[in-house]
C-alpha cells in the first residue's frame, strides 16, 4: 500500500520546488525586461528595471545593426545538421555493438567509452588542422562535422538496444529481414525515447556552442548566434539593455524548444540518468 504524504510535506515540496523555479526564471524575466528599457537607460535602484517605460525600439535597433537573422539560420542549419547526423550514426553504431558479433567489439567499446573522458578543448588544435586542410574553414561542414562524434549517444543508444528481446530480431531473420530492416524497423521505433532525448539535447549543446565557431569561423556571415552576440558588447560603456535584447532572442529558440518538448526533456534526463 502506497504511503501518503502528509499535507505538511507536500506543502513544503511544492515550496521549494516552486521557489527553484522562480530562481531559474528571475534571469529570464530580468533579461525581458532589461530588453525592453530604452538605450543607455540609467537605474539607481534594482527595481528600476522593472518598472515602465518599456520600448520594443531595442529589437528594431539590433535587427537593424547586425544580420541577427542569418546567424539564427546559421545556428538552425548547424544545430539541425548536427542532430540528424548524430542520431542516424550513433544509432548505427549502437546497433552494431549491440547485435553484430565480430572481433574487438569490446574494445572499440571501451575506446568510445574513453571518448567521453577527452575534453572538446583538447582537440581544437587538431580539428583546426584537419579542417584547415581539408579547406573548409568558414563553411557549414567544419561547424556540422567536429559535433558529430559523440560517444555519449552511441553508449546511450548501445545499452537501450541491449535490453530490446532478442527473439524479435529472430523472428525477423527468420521472416527474411536484413540487419539494416532491422535496424530500421524494430530497434529505431522502439527507441523514440532515449532518441529524442540525445535529438533535444545535440540539438541545444550545438546552438550554445561558442568556442569551435569561433575557431573555424572568420567571416561574420557565417557567424552563429553565440559567435554574434558579444559583437554587440561595449567594452568601455557599460550598456545592459542592448546586449541583454541581443540575448533575448538568442535564447527565444531554445525556450520555445524547452516549452514544446519540456517532457521529453525531463524524461530524457530520467533516461540519462539512469542508463548513463
Amino acid at each position: 500500500m502506497k504511503k501518503e504524504i502528509s499535507p505538511t510535506k507536500k506543502a513544503l515540496k511544492y515550496m521549494v520546488s516552486y521557489g527553484i523555479a522562480v530562481c531559474f526564471l528571475l534571469p529570464i524575466i530580468w533579461m525581458l525586461f532589461v530588453s525592453l528599457k530604452s538605450e543607455g537607460f540609467r537605474v539607481s535602484r534594482i527595481i528600476d528595471w522593472f518598472t515602465p517605460p518599456y520600448s520594443l525600439a531595442n529589437y528594431f535597433s539590433v535587427i537593424q545593426r547586425a544580420p541577427i537573422f542569418r546567424w539564427m539560420l546559421n545556428s538552425f542549419i548547424v544545430a539541425s545538421s548536427a542532430t540528424l547526423l548524430v542520431i542516424f550514426l550513433s544509432s548505427l553504431a549502437a546497433f552494431a555493438f549491440s547485435v553484430i558479433d565480430f572481433k574487438f567489439k569490446n574494445v572499440l567499446f571501451v575506446f568510445a567509452m574513453a571518448g567521453l573522458m577527452v575534453p572538446t578543448e583538447a582537440n581544437v588544435v587538431a580539428l583546426f588542422d584537419i579542417v584547415g586542410n581539408l579547406g573548409l574553414i568558414n563553411t557549414y561542414p567544419a561547424l556540422v562535422l567536429p559535433r558529430v562524434a559523440i560517444p555519449l549517444g552511441v553508449i546511450i543508444l548501445k545499452e537501450f538496444f541491449d535490453a530490446v528481446p532478442r527473439d524479435l530480431i529472430d523472428s525477423a531473420r527468420i521472416d527474411g529481414c536484413g540487419l539494416f530492416r532491422i535496424y530500421w524497423n524494430i530497434f529505431m521505433p522502439l527507441s523514440k525515447a532515449a532518441i529524442a532525448a540525445i535529438a533535444i539535447f545535440t540539438f541545444i549543446q550545438t546552438w550554445n556552442e561558442f568556442l569551435w565557431p569561433f575557431i573555424a569561423v572568420m567571416e561574420q556571415s557565417m557567424f552563429t548566434l553565440p559567435l554574434g552576440v558579444p559583437t554587440f558588447t561595449d567594452a568601455y560603456t557599460p550598456d545592459y539593455t542592448i546586449p541583454m535584447t541581443v540575448n533575448m532572442l538568442a535564447s527565444l529558440p531554445a525556450i520555445v524548444i524547452f516549452l514544446f518538448f519540456q517532457k521529453q526533456i525531463i524524461k530524457g534526463i530520467k533516461f540519462t540518468g539512469i542508463k548513463g
